[in-house]
């Protein structure tokens, strides 16, 4: 972990209220687990707290990584106004993200998103794909407007999309796509999104072979503040906890109680 400045090479709007960042520097050597995130300095003195954006893709090569992000308040909508040239005060990366060193080639990866949970599954798919894995990706969006990324990820293995309002894909909540996976077995699962997705992903797989990344308010995201906390399974104590910026954001689901 690290903190530095990061420049803006790019940023655009991707879908509705969704942009995609692009940021160049020295920190994106020390990127690599698939969902570590960013800790981001708002500009201005306006704004106390850093916002937590997970890590979207990263270019070692070109010394760039990308972080999607949805605008939800003033902090990301002061931050969707920058443009190139202009710098990011960084901290990062954090966090534990998606292990993929169990996993052999020719064996099967599913992964799972909903909304803003899927742009950290992508970085996940390019370096599953890369060691010959597997990959099938089931994503949910509220409507057309707000998917994003279903060419990039489809780069890396069969795409299958619902939206709450069917106006694009299967109608309907992604969990449906669960039984419908014409005979594709896991060997691994990757889920990130709203509560209620991680609790049926739980349910429906094996929860020593599921990873959940946990969406959580986070304030300091060094695990000094103990604001993002999540209950361990089979906890003796109301104070064992995880922090989830320390120990997460990515858990076995055998591991908490969601």
């Amino acid at each position: 972990m690290s903190q530095a400045m990061m420049t803006v090479v790019s940023q655009t709007e991707i879908a509705k209220d969704i942009f995609e960042l692009r940021l160049k520097g020295a920190l994106v050597n020390e990127m690599g687990a698939p969902d570590q995130f960013l800790h981001i300095r708002v500009p201005g003195d306006e704004l106390l707290l850093r916002r937590p954006i997970s890590i979207a893709s990263i270019d070692a090569e070109k010394e760039e990584c990308v972080i999607i992000y949805r605008t939800e308040g003033k902090g990301t909508t002061i931050i969707s106004k920058l443009t190139a040239g202009d710098e990011l005060d960084i901290l990062g990366p954090l966090g534990n993200g998606y292990p993929i060193d169990m996993l052999e080639e020719g064996q099967n990866a599913l992964l799972i998103g909903g909304g803003i949970g899927v742009p950290p599954l992508y970085e996940l798919a390019k370096q599953l794909h890369a060691k010959g894995i597997n990959v099938v990706s089931c994503f949910g969006f509220k409507n057309k407007e707000e998917v994003f990324y279903e060419e990039e990820f489809a780069a890396f293995g069969k795409v299958n999309i619902a939206t709450d309002d069917g106006s694009y894909g299967k109608q309907g909540f992604v969990t449906q796509y669960f039984t419908e996976l014409d005979g594709f077995v896991p060997d691994a699962v990757f889920a990130c999104g709203p509560k209620g997705l991680l609790v049926a992903v739980a349910k429906t797989f094996d929860p020593s072979k599921t990873y959940l990344s946990l969406e959580e308010r986070m304030a300091c995201g060094i695990g000094a503040c103990y604001g993002c906390v999540c209950d361990k399974k089979n906890s003796t104590s109301a104070y064992d906890n995880y922090r989830v910026c320390v120990e997460g954001p990515v858990f076995r689901a055998e591991e908490i109680v969601l």
